[in-house]
């Protein structure tokens, strides 16, 4: 498991905030095109929220890139 604070898990922030930078979308949009609220995406981007496998499937769809993007792979 990840600990909280790890270079591992803000490597996985660095990147889910890049990765909506680069669609050129806003945490509003984005939480939008998820159907869920702005709150949760700014939380999963500070890492106040951890997301499941699931919620980060539906952040590779919006963002258009492969899980491993996300996983440093």
């Amino acid at each position: 498991m990840v600990r909280r604070g790890s270079a591992d898990e803000q490597d996985f922030l660095r990147r889910l905030r890049q990765a909506r930078r680069e669609a050129g979308l806003t945490q509003v949009e984005v939480a939008k095109r998820l159907g869920r609220s702005q709150s949760l995406v700014t939380k999963a981007e500070t890492g106040e929220r951890r997301l499941d496998v699931v919620e980060l499937r539906a952040f590779v769809r919006v963002y258009r890139k492969k899980a491993s993007y996300f996983l440093g792979q």
